[in-house]
């Protein structure tokens, strides 16, 4: 492997995060921070409890929206259709 990056605090807190967010794809944490895919799972294995980082790889093992090749949409952000619309600071009623 190569030279590690060495991430500060900050930085490692927000790697995890969105490693957690299933619709943030590994590409993005690599574009971001420089880290790969192996390099993240890594980073999880060592910051999380045992049983916090089991329960996250299988979420994301083959989860198709943490991997850009596989989704089914390329660009726009996904919104369900049971979203609440904001508008001038308040959520509208349905």
């Amino acid at each position: 492997m190569t030279e590690k990056k060495q991430l500060t605090d900050l930085e490692k807190d927000r790697v995890i995060e969105m490693a957690w967010e299933d619709r943030t794809t590994f590409d993005a944490i690599l574009l971001q921070f420089g880290l790969k895919e192996q390099e993240v799972i890594d980073l999880m294995r060592t910051e999380m409890k045992p049983s916090s980082f089991r329960m996250w790889r299988e979420r994301v093992q083959g989860r198709k929206t943490k991997h850009e090749k596989l989704r089914d949409f390329r660009e726009g952000r996904f919104k369900c259709s049971m979203q609440r619309q904001i508008n001038n600071n308040k959520i509208a009623k349905r």
